[in-house]
């Protein structure tokens, strides 16, 4: 494959990982939201997701020079560029090929995705309730940011500090296991029983028909950033039943620059693709 399709299908892959993939629901089944999971939670249990919860970060931006490396099948490419987030507002990926060029960006809002491919000059914006996964899930934008934050999130709430309660927790020896069961759907958090830090994100869909698809977001290398731990190094892996997609992220000179505008206008030379081409392409690869 060549570079510039690789850099294409890079800025792909970071567009399903974000979103848990728009491919794990089969059409004939769709993800049932509305059964209250089972709550056990002890007092230490309690404490952890109380620890957890005060590990949220206060700031309202977080800036980084980003190392970004994508592995579909026997694909690998790395990318430098800047990871831009802005509290409730934003998150904004960008992806520089040969140390200088912009290839692309992936930029989330509370309203809307948007990617763009500047080798190609393609782009997609669509809102997340055009995306199947999120609509039948209750994921939005502030599950995106948990994601990406270390932080525990609950789909349908914009924070989780009103329902902690509806966590269950598993005391272990060293770490503590955080959940929520939904009817097919699994969330899962590793947390350190310490000092409350979250090392792994998971989302687990059961599909009778096509087989599980999931999500594993691990955390590494916590700095402390605005007086509160934050990972420098994330690994996300999205097995599906047919296909894995590993991405690593290394942030490095973390900072809360704020003089940057928060919203990417896409120029007329660019050509809209829909969110079903991309992924009859990306499927096939």
């Amino acid at each position: 494959m060549k570079a510039k399709n690789i850099i294409h299908w890079t800025l792909m892959g970071a567009m399903m990982l974000t979103m848990g993939s728009c491919q794990l629901f089969n059409k004939k089944e769709k993800a049932k939201t509305t059964t209250k999971p089972t709550v056990v939670t002890t007092a230490d249990g309690q404490s952890l997701l109380s620890r957890v919860n005060e590990n949220a970060q206060t700031a309202k931006f977080i800036t980084s020079k980003l190392k970004f490396t994508v592995q579909v099948g026997e694909q690998n490419l790395t990318l430098t560029g800047n990871l831009k987030m802005k509290r409730d507002d934003v998150i904004r990926l960008q992806l520089m090929a040969f140390g200088f060029v912009e290839a692309g960006r992936v930029e989330f809002t509370k309203n809307y995705v948007l990617i763009i491919d500047r080798i190609n000059k393609q782009y997609i914006k669509a809102p997340y309730e055009a995306l199947e996964f999120m609509r039948n899930t209750g994921l939005n934008f502030n599950s995106i940011q948990a994601l990406f934050w270390n932080e525990l999130f609950m789909p349908g709430h914009t924070t989780v500090s009103d329902v902690l309660g509806s966590f269950s927790t598993n005391m272990e020896e060293d770490d503590g296991v955080i959940s929520y069961d939904l009817e097919n759907m699994s969330y899962r958090w590793l947390a350190d029983k310490l000092d409350g830090r979250i090392k792994m994100t998971n989302i687990l869909y059961k599909n009778r028909f096509k087989g599980n698809s999931q999500l594993n977001w691990d955390y590494e290398n916590f700095k402390t950033f605005d007086h509160k731990p934050f990972p420098t190094s994330m690994a996300v892996t999205l097995t599906l039943p047919k296909k894995t997609i590993n991405i690593g992220i290394v942030l490095s000179y973390l900072g809360k620059e704020s003089e940057w505008e928060t919203r990417t206008n896409v120029s007329n030379k660019y050509s809209e693709v829909s969110i079903d081409q991309i992924l009859q392409r990306f499927m096939a690869l």
